[in-house]
């Protein structure tokens, strides 16, 4: 009696970036997005200033997320003035 050993399939998991994420994203949703975090990067602050914050780690992820969404907005414009579509969805 063999053992005869059952073929698996392997699924790649592709996980979809913060990036990807935003790179799905238009112009307009994108700006008014860094508006909202701008905004609530405020009240971290003034949080972290008054001694209320509990996660100061949110500080930090807050801004690499504007500095995501900037760095996309400077890609699409990149592209457009290099008559290019990278980047643009």
């Amino acid at each position: 009696m063999a053992k005869t050993k059952k073929e698996k399939e392997v699924k790649k998991v592709v996980r979809e970036t913060e990036t990807d994420k935003i790179r799905k994203m238009d112009q307009t949703a994108i700006e008014n997005e860094i508006k909202v975090l701008k905004q609530e990067l405020f009240n971290l602050r003034f949080q972290s200033a008054v001694g209320k914050l509990e996660n100061t780690a949110q500080i930090g992820k807050t801004k690499k997320q504007i500095a995501r969404m900037k760095t996309v907005l400077t890609e699409r414009a990149n592209a457009i003035k290099l008559g290019g579509k990278y980047g643009t969805q």
